[in-house]
C-alpha cells in the first residue's frame, strides 16, 4: 500500500503540540512499518526545507509543491478542488492528515485525519481574527465528513467531534498521543542542568509554565494566582525574621514559550504584580533543553482553559516534577489523580494548590510517584501501532 502524509504541520518555525505530534508519530510509524510505501507532501513557495526533519527510511519519499500557500489554499483547494494531492504524489491508496488543513483529494482515495481539539468552536474570542477567518473558511464540519476515519487524541475530543460536527462515533477512534523518552528524571549531578540554568538565567527556585503564550492557556490567571500565593506565603509569618527567611528563599515564576497571539496582556498583568521582579519570561525553549528545564522546576502549573490532549503536564510528570493543571476539557481524563486538578477560573484555588505542594513534602513525593506511573500509559510506540492498524483496516 502507498500512503500519502500531509507534513505541512512540520513547516512551523517553532514546534509545539501539533508539530511535535506529527514528527514523533511519523518517526515511530516509519520505524515499525517497512512494508508500506510513504510519500510525504508539503508546499512552500520559499525554500524552507531546513524545517523538515530528516526521515532516513528507504520506504519514505518527500515531495514538495511550490504554490504560494494563500493561492493554493483559498483559490485552488477551496474553489477548484485542485490539484488532487493524491495524483500529485503519483498515486496513493490512502492519505493521512495529522492535522486539518485545506486539501483536495480524489474520491477513490481513502482518507484518515487526526483532530487534536476543537477549541475554536468553544472559545473563538481566544483566537486572532485571521485564525477565526481560517477556521471558518476551512469549514471543519464539512471537511471531516469526507474522511473515512478520524483519530481523536482524547475521549473529550471525540465527544466534541460527535457533538459539534455530527460525525458518527463509529467513524472515530481515540488514539492517545505519546511522550518521548527524552523526558525523564535527570541526575542532579548532570552538568547540563547548570548550563540550562545559566543559558536562560533561571532563578534558584521556581514554578514553571511551559507552552505557547496565548489567551487559552490562562497565563494571566496563573500570574494573578502566583501573586496571591506569594502574598499568603508572607502573610503566614508574623515574626519579621521569618519573613526575611522566606523572602530570601522565595519561589519565582518562570513562564516559557513562544509568543503566539493576543499575548500582550500577559506582560501587562505581570508588570502590575507586586512580585513582578520574580516573574521571568524566557520565550521559546530549545527542544533539547526542555527536559532539563522541567527537572529544574519545583513544580509545573498549567491552568489552561481547554486542551485536546495536553503534552506539557505529562512531560513534566515524566521528569519527576509535580503538576497542577485544570479540571476542564481533556485534562482530567489524561492526568487523572496524578496531579492536582483545579478550576482555572478560581485564582485562589490555584494559589492554594501551589501552597500545598510547596509546603507539603509528602504530597509532593506522592504526586511525583503518581506522575511517573501515569506517563507509562502514553508512548509513541503504542500510538504508532494503533495508527498503522487503522491504515491496514482501510486497505481491506
Amino acid at each position: 500500500m502507498t500512503i500519502g502524509i500531509d507534513i505541512r504541520p512540520l513547516m512551523d518555525k517553532y514546534y509545539s503540540g501539533v508539530s511535535e505530534y506529527t514528527v514523533n508519530l511519523l518517526r515511530e510509524i516509519f520505524k515499525q512499518d517497512q512494508k508500506n510505501q510513504y510519500k510525504l507532501f508539503y508546499n512552500s513557495w520559499r525554500d524552507l526545507s531546513e524545517r523538515i526533519p530528516e526521515f532516513d527510511f528507504p520506504n519514505v519519499e518527500i515531495i514538495k509543491t511550490k504554490y504560494p500557500n494563500k493561492f493554493l489554499n483559498y483559490f485552488l483547494f477551496k474553489f477548484f478542488k485542485y490539484p488532487k494531492i493524491d495524483k500529485k504524489l503519483g498515486g496513493i491508496d490512502l492519505m493521512f492528515m495529522p492535522h486539518f488543513n485545506f486539501i483536495a483529494l480524489s474520491d477513490k482515495c481513502k482518507k484518515i485525519i487526526t483532530v487534536h481539539d476543537l477549541s475554536f468552536f468553544h472559545y473563538p474570542h481566544f483566537f486572532a481574527s485571521r485564525q477565526n477567518f481560517w477556521h471558518k473558511n476551512i469549514n471543519i464540519k464539512k471537511l471531516l465528513r469526507h474522511f473515512d476515519k478520524i483519530i481523536a487524541v482524547s475521549e473529550n475530543t471525540k465527544k466534541d467531534i460527535t457533538g459539534i460536527c455530527g460525525i458518527p462515533e463509529k467513524n472515530i477512534k481515540v488514539v492517545h498521543s505519546g511522550i518521548s523518552d527524552e523526558y525523564r528524571i535527570i541526575n542532579k549531578a548532570d552538568s547540563h542542568l547548570e548550563i540550562v540554568r545559566r543559558k536562560y538565567k533561571l532563578p534558584p527556585k521556581f514554578i514553571l509554565y511551559l507552552g505557547n503564550l496565548e489567551p487559552r492557556k490562562n497565563i494571566e490567571g496563573l500570574i494573578e494566582a502566583y501573586t496571591i500565593y506569594r502574598q499568603h506565603e508572607i502573610g503566614d509569618f508574623i515574626v519579621p525574621e521569618a519573613k526575611d527567611i522566606i523572602t530570601q528563599n522565595k519561589t519565582s515564576l518562570v513562564i516559557a514559550g513562544a509568543q503566539s497571539w493576543k499575548y500582550h496582556g500577559i506582560y501587562d498583568v505581570a508588570k502590575k504584580s507586586a512580585y513582578s521582579e520574580d516573574i521571568y519570561f524566557i520565550n521559546y525553549v530549545d527542544k533539547e533543553d526542555k527536559p532539563h528545564l522541567y527537572n529544574l522546576a519545583e513544580l509545573f502549573v498549567f491552568p489552561s482553559f481547554y486542551e485536546g490532549f495536553g503534552f506539557p503536564p505529562l512531560e513534566a510528570m515524566a521528569c519527576g516534577t509535580p503538576v497542577i493543571t485544570s479540571n476542564t476539557s481533556s485534562l482530567p481524563e489524561i492526568i487523572d489523580n496524578a496531579g492536582i486538578l483545579v478550576n482555572p477560573y478560581d485564582l485562589k484555588e490555584i494559589a492554594e494548590a501551589i501552597k500545598q505542594i510547596t509546603a507539603n513534602k509528602n504530597l509532593r513525593e506522592h504526586l511525583i510517584n503518581k506522575g511517573l506511573e501515569k506517563v507509562k500509559k502514553y508512548n509513541w510506540q503504542k500510538c504508532a501501532t494503533e495508527v498503522i492498524e487503522m491504515f491496514e483496516d482501510l486497505e481491506q
